[in-house]
């Protein structure tokens, strides 16, 4: 034993009354009058007396005090800082931690542009931002496990299915582009964690359809002139979803041709063109009634501000006490026109947006059907309103 070290002893450090007792070689331990108790190693570093604390009596042992101020002891010698050279490793120990939530954040940053507006709706992000960023957000990435995400999961594995799997999807790209960064990770912790969740109950519904022959008395109904009653008649009219029919802009109608933005345009990612719809002339009277409402030029404004929200129009139809739902129209004229025409289906398909084809013959293609889309659409139109219900002959070319 160095001479002049090692002064206490276990029994003493814990019967010692508050005071400061020295252990040799710079090691004190200041004992306060509340009981409790720290380790304080005294050097001179650079001609300047320094303390640094080794942490409480309670977490480090006499021991371990002893063996730390070594440790420091020897950086002195080496004319190191002791308490700069922590605080390095601290700071580097922080930036190598990579928290799940920073991946998650780079992750979704890098994918920005593959994103419809990229990303700003924040359909994206917020399976993992409500669903596992508030438990595992925290975690360094290379921790994770499947137990981890299948604890985090579970509770909304069969409840919120759909969520659920949109979640752990996006987990896994956010493992991959861990890896992807040079970070240990197990790209196999999601199938994993699939595996210990189980087959999930929920089946898949599809959103409720009003029947094509009843499609007419419901447009009737629609005859009070508001703006929810007109966007009702032209969401049934164009066939077309939801928000691209809620943020039509009078810059977008050119005659009877509404052309909406191909970023509006869901299921067309790989579109480098805007979508055009024909527009009947019945479509082309409730966009004259519209624009009395116009503000900001939105055609369909909410009474605060910005445009009427698809919530409202659900909430009209199942006040109504129906069981269809907006986006169900899509599927009454689908419908109708595979029921009642004998649409090539090609065109049948064009005119509910939906892409057609691969990507060869996508990029042989030269047309988007317009005219017959027209004339169908007008025929449609005439079944809405009431007019007759003749079964219709579409030529595809």
């Amino acid at each position: 034993m160095a001479r002049g070290l090692n002064k206490l002893s276990a029994l003493a450090v814990k019967n010692a009354p508050a005071g400061k007792y020295a252990d040799g070689g710079g090691l004190w331990l200041h004992k306060r009058d509340d009981g409790g108790a720290q380790w304080v190693l005294r050097i001179t570093i650079h001609g300047r007396r320094r303390e640094m604390g080794l942490g409480s009596v309670s977490v480090v042992s006499l021991k371990e005090a002893r063996e730390a101020a070594d440790r420091y002891r020897a950086l002195v010698r080496d004319n190191i800082d002791p308490i700069k050279d922590r605080e390095r490793q601290k700071r580097e120990a922080a930036r190598n931690l990579h928290f799940l939530s920073d991946i998650a954040l780079d992750a979704f940053e890098s994918r920005k542009a593959e994103l419809k507006g990229d990303g700003k709706a924040g359909r994206w992000f917020s399976p993992l931002e409500l669903h596992i960023m508030p438990k595992l957000g925290k975690m360094p990435v290379a921790e994770l496990d499947q137990k981890d995400i299948r604890d985090v999961l579970a509770p909304i594995w069969h409840d919120k299915a759909e969520t659920a799997r949109k979640a752990l999807n996006r987990l896994s790209i956010c493992l991959k582009h861990a890896a992807a960064l040079g970070l240990e990770v197990d790209l196999q912790a999601t199938e994993k964690a699939r595996a210990l969740l189980g087959k999930q109950r929920h089946k898949a519904q599809n959103i409720p359809a009003m029947p094509w022959l009843e499609v007419p008395a419901f447009y009737s109904g629609l005859s009070d002139g508001s703006v929810t009653h007109l966007a009702l008649r032209l969401l049934i009219l164009t066939g077309v979803r939801s928000r691209p029919l809620r943020h039509i802009r009078e810059e977008q109608i050119d005659g009877d041709i509404w052309t909406i933005p191909a970023d509006d345009m869901k299921g067309r990612k790989d579109a480098t063109s805007d979508f055009r719809v024909p527009l009947s002339p019945e479509a082309m009277s409730v966009i004259e009634q519209a624009r009395n409402h116009a503000r900001d030029g939105y055609l369909f404004p909410s009474i605060r501000k910005g445009v009427i929200s698809d919530m409202t129009m659900a909430m009209f139809m199942s006040r109504a006490g129906l069981e269809a739902r907006p986006h169900g129209f899509r599927s009454s004229l689908r419908d109708w026109i595979a029921e009642a025409t004998e649409t090539p289906h090609d065109i049948a398909e064009t005119v509910l947006g939906h892409v057609v084809g691969g990507s060869v013959e996508r990029a042989y293609r030269r047309t988007d059907f317009i005219e017959q889309r027209r004339n169908l659409m007008v025929r449609w139109s005439q079944h809405v309103t009431g007019q007759n219900g003749q079964v219709v002959k579409m030529v595809k070319g």
